[in-house]
């Protein structure tokens, strides 16, 4: 049986392409424009089709859920990391980096709910830079009581790396389709 995901309700814009994909042969009163986006908590990158007469811009964020969408016609589907573009690739990291300060609780919970994967792997351990040294401090001091922001992880956990960049790093690694594991990105 398969868990059926929350499906994004709002994605962020990575890059719109008023004139479509410049590899696309059609003429181009044939072509749609389309924009490649972010989904703010899965974190899916997706192609939207845009309703005629709307441009988006990048960094915009736009509604996808059920209902009436005031911008996209329609999802054309997901997209692999590999098939956005140069300005959606260099904008990927601010975006997510900014998504990830936004949903800062959410982070912090996973510092303090992460469990073991199988009696060798921890879910801490999945995170760049951390390894089972850090991973026992984190351990450690959620004992002590659950974490509270970012600060208060850096603040416990001494010699820890950036909390905000291991996600931002783990959740673009998965973006890309580097890791079979996946904690964050759908």
């Amino acid at each position: 049986m398969q868990i059926e995901q929350p499906k994004e309700e709002k994605v962020i814009v990575l890059d719109f392409l008023q004139n479509g994909y410049p590899s696309d042969n059609r003429p181009s009163h044939m072509k749609n424009p389309v924009a490649q986006a972010l989904g703010v908590t899965q974190f899916t990158l997706l192609e939207l089709v845009p309703k005629k007469g709307i441009f988006l811009q990048p960094y915009e964020e736009v509604y996808i859920g059920e209902g009436k969408r005031d911008k996209v016609h329609h999802i054309s589907g997901r997209l692999n990391y590999e098939k956005l573009t140069s300005t959606a690739q260099s904008e990927l990291e601010f975006i997510v980096k900014d998504l990830v300060a936004k949903q800062e609780s959410r982070f912090v919970q996973f510092f303090n709910k992460a469990q073991p994967l199988s009696t060798r792997m921890h879910q801490l351990e999945l995170l760049p830079g951390v390894g089972k040294k850090h991973m026992w401090e984190v351990i450690e001091e959620r004992k002590e009581g659950d974490f509270t922001s970012f600060e208060d992880v850096k603040k416990r956990v001494k010699l820890l790396p950036d909390p905000v960049k291991l996600i931002v790093k783990r959740i673009l690694a998965e973006i890309n389709g580097a890791e079979k594991h996946r904690i964050f990105a759908k």
